[in-house]
């Protein structure tokens, strides 16, 4: 095969679902993270309050996404990403009775815990659209399962840094389950790259997966809107 012919060929050959999500993704995963709540409370600029409000709405997104994989564990193509090791629901609830008191259900039923509105939105979206789409489901399956494993540590370092915060507040942001972050994520992208997904599922993944970013964003800036409103 001539050289013309093999870079043609080469440049036929699909790219990885992996790095389609990486590229595709690139844009909305930068504006989320430069929203104001998210670049003030990693600089140090805010409260341990903060950090708190923020795991008391991880708390709720992720009961929403864990209940919704929980029904689809059997699935052939999104039952091998449901891995133990990344829930986060057991590690969050932990966080809750370390900085609310062993009342914090109570008190997160009645309110005195705030839940904003995009917060009650994006579990609704996950709660709802999860139960029609594996799709969807995976696409927020890698953008917050990932984007946990990726950046929890820097996160935790940072925000005791700044906000003294013990580690026994912190679960929400260690796996210690997975000792060695970069293969588990290798694997994860792997797996990704090596499932059976159609052209169309993927074109869903990717959309979805852009979308999760927005959600976050409204997240945080509900957040900081709370923030504004109780000053």
């Amino acid at each position: 095969m001539s050289a013309p012919a093999v870079e043609s060929v080469l440049s036929e050959t699909p790219a990885a679902l992996s790095e389609e999500l990486k590229t595709h993704t690139a844009a909305a995963h930068s504006a989320a993270e430069d929203s104001s709540f998210v670049a003030e409370l990693m600089g140090g600029t805010l409260d341990a309050a903060a950090l708190v409000s923020l795991l008391d709405q991880s708390l709720v997104i992720y009961r929403a996404l864990e209940n919704a994989l929980a029904a689809h564990a059997d699935h052939p193509q999104l039952g091998a990403f449901i891995d133990p090791k990344l829930a986060r629901v057991a590690a969050l609830e932990a966080d809750m009775a370390f900085h609310h008191g062993a009342d914090w259900e109570a008190q997160l039923a009645d309110g005195r815990i705030e839940i904003v509105p995009a917060t009650r939105a994006y579990a609704d979206a996950l709660e709802n659209l999860g139960a029609e789409s594996i799709e969807f489901l995976l696409a927020h399956h890698y953008v917050r399962y990932m984007g946990d494993l990726s950046g929890g540590q820097i996160i935790q370092r940072l925000v005791q840094r700044h906000y003294g915060i013990a580690d026994e507040g912190l679960n929400f942001y260690t796996f210690p389950e997975i000792e060695k972050p970069k293969p588990y994520k290798d694997g994860y992208r792997n797996l990704m790259d090596t499932t059976d997904f159609t052209r169309e599922q993927k074109d869903t993944i990717l959309a979805h997966a852009a979308d999760s970013f927005e959600l976050n964003r409204a997240v945080f800036v509900d957040l900081g809107a709370a923030r504004k409103a109780a000053a």
